[in-house]
């Protein structure tokens, strides 16, 4: 079977503070994309695991796809599969890609051998191997909170506008930024009220914490944001640790002023 791991954004992200497991608490929107990876997986004599497209560093062993298959090979006592995946979404980009490869991994497998296991259960899977992947098991719009893992569905509907994500190829780890956190959020609204006001106001009231960091270090990044208004965006912001920003747009923006070797996506929202 062929699938389709997509990405996603956060539609503002908080960090509230340091748990003592040594994670820390957000609070955060997240909403599914079509940027999206290819992911193909059949049932074969002996497990093998190819890659193409963007260069994946370090060995196929860290791949969240073997990890995936592996975790449920060991649990329910799979057979042998064949994978294989081309790698489309930014990798270290804020865009969630590895975490949605691992997940739409458990959801094919399940579907594949007919395990029948529910969506909680495949959500608890996924926890394990990633704050982000349990939110891609449903896929749907979410507010997040707690390391990320625990999930209330959002009514934000951002349909009939336009959505821009541009990539400067710049890799940004997110355990290490997590590292220079110095000062915790205490948001006076929380982003389920905002999302449920008018487009152009969330500019005011939503933020995203890593930004502080990230675009003091990379002024490109910022640079993007800032395009994005002038170009027109209703909203305009870092995705996760980053690198990728996003616009909301009501018009279908130009994106011919983003230099030819960024990486970019441009949609109309379904």
């Amino acid at each position: 079977m062929i699938v389709f791991p997509n990405a996603k954004i956060n539609i503002g992200l908080s960090i509230l503070g340091k748990r003592k497991d040594g994670y820390h608490n957000i609070l955060t929107s997240l909403y599914p994309v079509p940027w999206q990876d290819i992911l193909e997986l059949v049932p074969a004599p002996k497990e093998t695991f190819t890659l193409s497209g963007l260069d994946i560093p370090g060995p196929a062993t860290n791949n969240l796809c073997l990890k995936a298959y592996h975790l449920m090979k060991e649990t329910f006592n799979l057979p042998p599969a064949k994978m294989h995946l081309h790698k489309v979404i930014p990798l270290a980009a804020g865009l969630g890609g590895g975490s949605s490869d691992a997940a739409f991994t458990i959801k094919s497998l399940n579907t594949m051998f007919s395990l029948d296991l529910t969506v909680t259960v495949m959500e608890e899977i996924a926890a394990g191997l990633g704050s982000d992947c349990p939110f891609f098991i449903k896929n749907i719009p979410v507010i997040a909170s707690g390391t990320g893992t625990e999930l209330e569905a959002s009514d934000i509907n951002l349909k009939s506008n336009y959505l821009a994500l541009v990539n400067p190829d710049i890799h940004i780890p997110t355990a290490a930024l997590y590292q220079k956190i110095r000062e915790f959020s205490s948001p006076e609204l929380n982003p389920a009220v905002v999302l449920n006001k008018p487009l152009h106001e969330w500019k005011d009231l939503l933020t995203n914490d890593f930004e502080r960091i990230v675009f003091t270090e990379f002024t490109a990044i910022k640079d993007i944001k800032n395009q994005f208004y002038k170009t027109g965006a209703e909203f305009a912001a870092m995705s996760g640790s980053g690198s990728t920003v996003y616009g909301i747009f009501s018009e279908d923006p130009d994106l011919t002023v983003f230099p030819d070797n960024y990486r970019v996506w441009k949609g109309k929202i379904d």
